[in-house]
């Protein structure tokens, strides 16, 4: 295990319904209980995006469980920003937002601008590779920032 793999991270976008969602889900799939992770948004106004849940079924990621959330629902539910080691914020919004809940902690926020895939296409094909490079973006960056995941452990 990468020693740059944090004990908690949230990542936060817009809405916590394409982008949050696919980062929190490829982090637990590629780094399992390594650390505690979740997703929020600026808003809680839409459900997860269901060109978001195919794209990431197709890694092995299941995302059609997941709740939307925003940040006050996250805090009223009991997390504390304070209490992540990370915050990873996927959009300018949520950047915005994030260090300004964050404002009187000592931790961490990044930003990783990545994509917004919605209305960028027509055509299910055409809208499949724009959450599919949406999806691979969030995945290289989670790779070069905590490193490859651990090697699956092989049975004998």
């Amino acid at each position: 295990m990468s020693a740059s793999v944090p004990h908690s991270v949230l990542f936060c976008c817009d809405h916590n319904a394409i982008r949050s969602p696919m980062a929190e889900g490829l982090m637990k799939h590629l780094y399992g209980r390594a650390a505690y992770v979740q997703s929020a948004g600026v808003k809680n106004d839409m459900e997860i995006d269901g060109f978001a849940v195919a794209v990431c079924q197709e890694l092995g990621v299941e995302l059609s469980r997941h709740r939307a959330r925003s940040f006050e629902e996250m805090q009223s539910w009991g997390d504390d920003l304070s209490s992540f080691d990370l915050v990873v914020a996927l959009s300018a919004a949520a950047q915005r937002q994030a260090l300004e809940l964050t404002r009187n902690f000592h931790l961490d926020v990044e930003y990783w601008p990545i994509m917004d895939p919605t209305g960028l296409a027509e055509g299910r094909d055409a809208i499949l590779a724009n959450y599919r490079t949406t999806r691979d973006q969030i995945h290289a960056r989670m790779l070069g920032r905590f490193g490859p995941p651990p090697a699956a452990p092989t049975g004998n």
